[in-house]
Parts: structure tokens; C-alpha cells; sequence
């Protein structure tokens, strides 16, 4: 297994260039992944365990080579309806985006990798967690990977994680890209390929930003929800009899 840093790879490949690293001259900063996040903010909703069925309604949309790339083998509709039902919502964390129409188009599945913590006493503080995405077509191109990715980093951070993980196969350059960005390092092997990046300590600010992000997350699809539905009341209204 090889293990490549970002700065390493060739630019063709995952589109990286040198990090900067900075002058030494000026004040330390607490160091943050980083992230090339697009403009403009976009609602990022906690799902739970009543979402099962939306989250499987997103999967099933996924055709098979999409599958293939998020999952990294040949996965059937029974074994996503499996998949879904295996989600421990009390220890990852699931999130998704919805699109005008409130569709799922994309999903990411937060999940805390077993292991001991740094002390050997099996709490969770210490541990990685592992991150995987998709998107449907229709929300490709929009940067709703790298949003959610980022959106995984502060919530791994305030879950006590010390490594974000991407486990994918090495054809999978835009999800190898993004971690990249992020400052991950690529172990590859064979076809597959493991990103590790270490993550700085949580802090008051990262709890803060989390709060506000799913609040305002969950106010805006409940506005959504309603508007659609009175949309649909006044139709019905207006039809002819």
C-alpha cells in the first residue's frame, strides 16, 4: 500500500497544486482542514431513523455503475434495502440535501469506525470516523459532494473524531479530489484507495456553527413543506370539475 500526500499526486489526475504552507513569521492559527468550498449557502437537514425510507428511495435512484463507485462492489436493491435498515442512527450521523421538490439528491452516511480510544478504555474520543457520499445526477456538478464533506468534517470534530476516512475505489477521482483538497492523504491499493485526514479538536465554534447550520436547515425545509402543500391545496381548488 502506498501511501501519496495531496502535493504529491499529479496535478491531471486529481487537479492539486502545492499547499501553502505559510510564513513561519506570522502568529500560529489553529489549523483547519482545507476545504475549496463553493459560494452561496446551501441547507444541509439531519436525517434520522424516520428518514429510512427517503434515504432508500435516494439510493435506489442510483444506477449500477453509480452504486459500484459509492458502495465499491456490485450492490442489488435488497442489499441497499439491508444497508438502510443497518444504520445505527444513535451512533453515526446521516444528512442529506433536498432539492426544490424536497427530493433527497444527495446523501452522506457518517460513521464511526470501531476501535478504542487513544486511552484503550473504548470511548469513542480518539476514534475515526468514515464518510460516504452520493449524489444523484441531477445534483452533480454543484459542489454538493465537497458541501457535505465539509459539513462531515465539523460534525466528525464535535463527535471527538481525530481522522475523517474515505474509503473508495481509485476510479473514483472526484471523491478522491475532494478529500485531496481537504489535505488527506491517499493510500492506495490495487483498486482501492483509503483518504485519511486529521482533524484539529472541536471548539465552542464548531458546536455553534453546527447548531445554527441544522436549525436553519430544518426551518427552511419545514417552510418548503408547506409551501409545496398549499401549492398542491389551491390546485385542487382551481381544478375543474
Amino acid at each position: 500500500m502506498t501511501a501519496v500526500k495531496p502535493h504529491d499526486q499529479h496535478p491531471d489526475r486529481f487537479g492539486l497544486s502545492a499547499q501553502d504552507l505559510g510564513h513561519h513569521h506570522r502568529p500560529k492559527k489553529e489549523h483547519k482542514p482545507k476545504v475549496d468550498t463553493p459560494e452561496g449557502w446551501i441547507p444541509i437537514r439531519d436525517l434520522h431513523a424516520r428518514h429510512r425510507h427517503r434515504i432508500l428511495d435516494h439510493l435506489l435512484h442510483l444506477d449500477e455503475h453509480d452504486r459500484y463507485l459509492r458502495f465499491g462492489s456490485p450492490v442489488t436493491s435488497d442489499q441497499l434495502n439491508k444497508y438502510v435498515a443497518s444504520i445505527d442512527f444513535k451512533r453515526d450521523e446521516v444528512f442529506g440535501i433536498f432539492n426544490r421538490k424536497l427530493q433527497l439528491v444527495a446523501v452522506a452516511h457518517l460513521a464511526a469506525m470501531p476501535g478504542k480510544g487513544p486511552s484503550g478504555d473504548g470511548s469513542s474520543k480518539g476514534r475515526a470516523m468514515e464518510f460516504g457520499v452520493s449524489v444523484l445526477p441531477d445534483g452533480r456538478g454543484k459542489g454538493l459532494g465537497m458541501r457535505l464533506f465539509q459539513h462531515a468534517i465539523t460534525h466528525a470534530r464535535n463527535q471527538h473524531a481525530s481522522h475523517l476516512m474515505i474509503h473508495a475505489l481509485t476510479e473514483n477521482a472526484p471523491m478522491l479530489r475532494i478529500a485531496a483538497k481537504a489535505g488527506a492523504i491517499i493510500e492506495r491499493d490495487g483498486p482501492d484507495a483509503e483518504a485519511w485526514l486529521k482533524l484539529p479538536p472541536d471548539t465552542v465554534g464548531t458546536h455553534i456553527d453546527s447548531s445554527l447550520q441544522s436549525l436553519a436547515a430544518e426551518v427552511i425545509y419545514r417552510v418548503k413543506y408547506r409551501a409545496i402543500h398549499i401549492s398542491d391545496w389551491l390546485k385542487m381548488l382551481i381544478a375543474p370539475t
